[in-house]
């Protein structure tokens, strides 16, 4: 009995000194390199990198080669309607490739940083982050949305935790998605990043 509750102190005590990327699925580590130097290219040396990383991980687990149920392509999962945009109004990046993991982790770093350019009204780093980040997932019109339905309510629209993520008129599943979309990247897997080495930090400290 001592043995085995030895053990299993043992044990706890193993997965407490375990490495920050024990959670980090293996096929990340072939990509930090690429993403640093994109994200850092795309929006400069001190770009969220951590925060780039933690959206691919969201988003397909870093598997390049996957289809969601409802269409999304790649390692960041692009509608194929979105891939055709942004490579419209993003020529230099080449023909839509959202299985190509380079073209995919640019195209991602440009359309996070289109919503970003769009979003200028939030009050600080972490709530724009989060403004953007919803946007990627539901639309920059439904963020616009539900913004305006906070100001109406005498909440701050340039707020997003507690404020603007309580509004929207989107269905309820949509809803649901949206919000823990925002949340398990910014205060889940963003820091678990940030703890592995990966650059650019962790915008959202505190909520």
């Amino acid at each position: 009995m001592i043995r085995l509750l030895l053990a299993a102190i043992t044990l706890v005590a193993l997965m407490a000194c375990a490495p920050a990327n024990a959670q980090i699925p293996s096929a990340a580590n072939g990509y930090e390199r690429e993403l640093t130097r994109i994200v850092q290219q795309e929006w400069g040396m001190n770009g969220r990198v951590a925060v780039h990383a933690a959206q691919i991980h969201q988003e397909s687990a870093w598997r390049s080669n996957v289809n969601s149920p409802v269409g999304a392509q790649g390692l960041s999962q692009f509608m194929p309607t979105t891939s055709t945009w942004i490579a419209e109004i993003y020529p230099d990046l080449g023909r839509a490739a959202p299985y190509s993991p380079d073209w995919a982790m640019r195209a991602q770093a440009r359309y996070n940083k289109w919503h970003w350019q769009r979003l200028s009204s939030a009050v600080d780093e972490c709530q724009r982050w989060a403004f953007a980040l919803s946007a990627y997932n539901g639309g920059l019109g439904w963020v616009q949305r539900d913004q305006r339905l906070a100001r109406a309510a005498g909440d701050n629209p340039g707020v997003w935790f507690g404020s603007v993520e309580k509004y929207t008129a989107r269905a309820g599943w949509a809803l649901r998605e949206n919000r823990h979309y925002v949340r398990h990247i910014l205060l889940e897997l963003t820091p678990r990043y940030t703890q592995a080495g990966w650059q650019g930090g962790a915008p959202c400290s505190s909520v």
